[in-house]
């Protein structure tokens, strides 16, 4: 993505100016992975579209019910996920990585690693929570070390002077000081490089990953009383008038 489509994704340069910091990242986040999606046919969350246009859900509905009818095509987490299948990270990484960026266009954009952290929250190992939660602040910061390089496209969009908020700044090092660190990390490094447009990939390599990995409730997500049960019923029906 250039910083031209950029500008025009979010309403122009006068809207960035009034971003904060945390505002531009996830809008640059949102930005790219509707880019990426932008050839499905589906219609998506967030676009202007009706409730009823939306395909219906289940009675009961599993978290792959969730990826056929509302996430689709998601092609950024499924290449996410391929990625770390691909460089050999365990299943529950690879599991992150399908997770990691489920709010951005399905739910909420804002602070979308802490959203998307709270509500899978009650459905798997909390490792993947952990690295969830954080991987949002560590996109800014690279360890050359583990092989992870600050994204360059940061510094087209948002200048060579660009600094995270203070709380960003606060969860990396929160983050750094943990000994699950590496869960996050290993998010961030199959997160900034799954943007592919000419990348096909199927959600059918990931099924039993997904079944081995996510705790689907009996009841169907949204209708479990889980206290994130409200969050799977807003993108079941994300235009309810009441």
């Amino acid at each position: 993505m250039d910083r031209r489509t950029f500008l025009a994704a979010v309403g122009g340069a006068g809207v960035v100016e009034l971003m904060s910091p945390a505002e531009k990242a996830e809008a640059l986040e949102r930005a790219m992975i509707q880019e990426l999606d932008r050839d499905a046919k589906r219609p998506r969350m967030g676009a202007n579209t009706e409730a009823d246009a939306l395909p219906p859900m289940p009675a009961k509905p599993t978290i792959l019910d969730f990826y056929r009818l509302r996430f689709a095509p998601a092609r950024h987490v499924l290449q996410s996920g391929a990625r770390a299948l691909e460089v050999g990270m365990p299943e529950r990484t690879v599991m992150a990585c399908l997770l990691h960026d489920i709010s951005v266009s399905n739910l909420l954009r804002p602070d979308h690693g802490y959203w998307c952290a709270q509500m899978i929250e009650p459905y798997v190992d909390e490792r993947i929570t952990w690295g969830i939660r954080y991987h949002q602040a560590l996109r800014f910061f690279p360890d050359p070390a583990v092989g992870y390089e600050y994204p360059e496209m940061y510094n087209r969009m948002f200048g060579f002077d660009y600094e995270p908020d203070e709380y960003i700044k606060q969860a990396h090092q929160e983050a750094k000081a943990h000994t699950w660190y590496m869960e996050a990390r290993h998010i961030t490094m199959n997160d900034e490089y799954a943007f592919d447009p000419a990348k096909q990939v199927s959600l059918d390599p990931f099924i039993d990953i997904i079944g081995r990995n996510f705790k689907n409730p009996p009841e169907g997500l949204g209708y479990d009383g889980s206290p994130v049960a409200h969050m799977w019923r807003t993108m079941i029906s994300p235009k309810r008038p009441l």
